[in-house]
């Protein structure tokens, strides 16, 4: 049995001082009042992060393999990141059973941390592609579908464009148990309510790469906030959406149904200032990222300090920011004692100082990073 005792612990739920922590082969068996020597700081529930594109140094669609999503997960934890979907970006279909065939060994070993990937793309809007290779951009076809189909991938989540994919097909990959989110899409209010209808449960970066609210159209945007029942991914980088933007999100979103994600590229980790993706390069700015054109191109963002800048700029509680990397986006992966501390749930947790700096991470049991 070990043991971690702590000044302050939040459950998911509700804050708690001075307890202990035990934990049974890798699972949270009970909390005590604190015994033995104290550490200070806060203990929360390891952070999910539903959209990563790289990290360590290792963009995922440039080397998917297995070396990668480690190099991954380490760099990431060093941030809270207990758990992630590794992002394959719009590729051919070689990569993506490359990145399918990585994931399925990682899943297979059970990696810590990796529990499923994420596609964004191939089939997207090429109006609103951002950096999304246009080259690679198609309808679905039997060749990607046959990848949505494997079951040894853990969990399985698909962004796609709606306008370029029918409500049927929608239908079709939820059967598959794949979640499909609907992002990258210039599609009018209709064909995002139907695609939502044929059972889509999510959006890709709210706001980002996405037809915008207007008064008579109220695009993707407008559906999206408006929908209580769907789950909406945004970046807190200061970048991708400007602050009044995301007061406007957790004003009109049902409380739950917001969650933090990163879109992070290969830099996170490192001092990387510049990396190569597909034909071109993207430069690092303190904490943006820009390709040749200007134009965003994921982030160095990651989820300690999206916590951060939800509590400090945006004016979120403590609380509600650590449920938005943790339990809300547990409950849209259906991972039923995922983002809690409680008696049998994993012992996945990130202890924090009064900053948000992460000093210790631990997935099931495990140390994963330490500064302590």
């Amino acid at each position: 049995m070990q043991q971690l005792s702590v000044s302050r612990l939040f459950d998911g739920e509700q804050w708690f001082d001075n307890v202990s922590v035990n934990i049974d082969n890798g699972i949270v068996h009970s909390i005590v009042p604190a015994v033995g020597n104290i550490q200070s700081g806060m203990l929360v529930p390891g952070f999910i992060d539903v959209q990563v594109n790289g990290g360590g140094g290792v963009l995922f669609n440039a080397k998917p393999n297995l070396q990668s999503l480690r190099t991954m997960l380490r760099a990431h934890a060093q941030f809270g990141t207990t758990a992630m979907l590794p992002t394959v970006i719009t590729d051919n279909v070689a990569i993506m059973q490359q990145a399918a065939d990585a994931i399925a060994l990682a899943i297979a070993a059970q990696e810590p941390g990796i529990i499923g990937v994420h596609f964004e793309g191939p089939h997207l809007s090429v109006a609103k592609k951002g950096v999304h290779s246009e080259q690679y951009i198609r309808p679905l076809s039997a060749a990607e579908l046959a990848i949505y189909a494997r079951a040894d991938l853990g969990i399985k989540l698909i962004t796609v464009a709606p306008e370029n994919i029918s409500p049927a097909q929608i239908s079709q990959l939820v059967a598959l148990n794949v979640i499909v989110c609907l992002g990258h899409s210039n599609a009018d209010a209709a064909t995002v309510q139907a695609a939502l209808a044929a059972g889509a449960s999510g959006f890709t970066h709210l706001y980002n790469a996405m037809s915008p609210l207007t008064s008579r159209e109220p695009g993707m945007v407008g559906v999206a906030l408006s929908d209580p029942n769907s789950w909406c991914g945004i970046i807190l980088d200061g970048h991708h959406l400007h602050p009044v933007a995301a007061k406007v999100a957790l004003a009109a979103k049902p409380q739950g149904k917001l969650m933090l994600v990163t879109d992070a590229m290969s830099p996170v980790g490192t001092s990387d200032t510049e990396f190569d993706f597909f034909t071109g390069k993207v430069t690092r700015d303190g904490s943006k990222l820009t390709n040749e054109a200007g134009s965003l191109a994921g982030s160095v963002l990651d989820m300690a300090g999206a916590v951060q800048y939800a509590v400090q700029q945006l004016g979120v509680s403590p609380a509600e920011a650590l449920r938005m990397a943790s339990l809300y986006p547990a409950q849209f992966l259906s991972r039923s004692t995922g983002g809690r501390i409680v008696a049998g749930a994993p012992a996945d947790f990130v202890f924090v100082d009064d900053n948000w700096q992460v000093l210790a991470c631990w997935i099931n049991g495990q140390p994963i990073y330490s500064s302590l």
